[in-house]
């Protein structure tokens, strides 16, 4: 799978569009807890993924289980609606990367810093603080942190602020070397 969470062309488009409206609405705050809820529930489920990604469920039958999630989930009525319009439009696949691009068009009006944490195993507390801290350093602000847990990157850490990448996950470093042995 790609990174689902990079926003393409079309991603963008839609995350400004939700932006406008939840400013418009007075409801940026809402909306974005629901995003994040969304986003932390996606990785959590299989059967959430599948939905988003898989080609044998229609645009209808995509919209119909976005509207079930945001209803079991209480989101806001606007939330509700644009998880059905993206996939009504045959852009679930570009879900996730809008909903990033919401997040961050969220923290710049708010004059926020976010960082993007991605861990084999969730983080104690002492070693979120530890992140946070270096981040912090290295930024000279104090980041709004999210957590995501994503086995498949074996060991390590990986940080996303903005367009920036810092990899230093053991699936990374496995296939670097795996490159430099083909090279040899």
């Amino acid at each position: 799978m790609a990174d689902e969470t990079k926003a393409t062309d079309a991603g963008q488009r839609y995350a400004q569009s939700l932006f406008e409206l939840t400013i418009d609405n007075n409801q940026l705050t809402q909306v974005e807890a629901d995003l994040k809820s969304l986003r932390v529930m996606v990785a959590d489920s299989a059967d959430l993924r599948r939905l988003i990604d898989s080609p044998a469920f229609t645009a209808e039958d995509k919209a119909k289980g976005f509207r079930a999630v945001a209803a079991k989930a209480g989101f806001q009525v606007l939330t509700a609606k644009f998880l059905g319009l993206v996939a009504l439009n045959g852009r679930a696949g570009d879900l996730m990367g809008a909903v990033t691009a919401f997040i961050e068009l969220s923290a710049k009006h708010r004059g926020v810093v976010t960082a993007e944490v991605v861990t084999a195993k969730a983080l104690t507390p002492a070693q979120l603080q530890g992140v946070s801290a270096a981040v912090s350093a290295s930024l000279g602000k104090v980041p709004e942190i999210s957590t995501l847990v994503d086995p498949s990157i074996l060991g390590g850490i990986k940080v996303r602020v903005g367009s920036r990448l810092f990899d230093a996950s053991l699936r990374s470093k496995l296939d670097s070397l795996k490159f430099a042995l083909k090279r040899a």
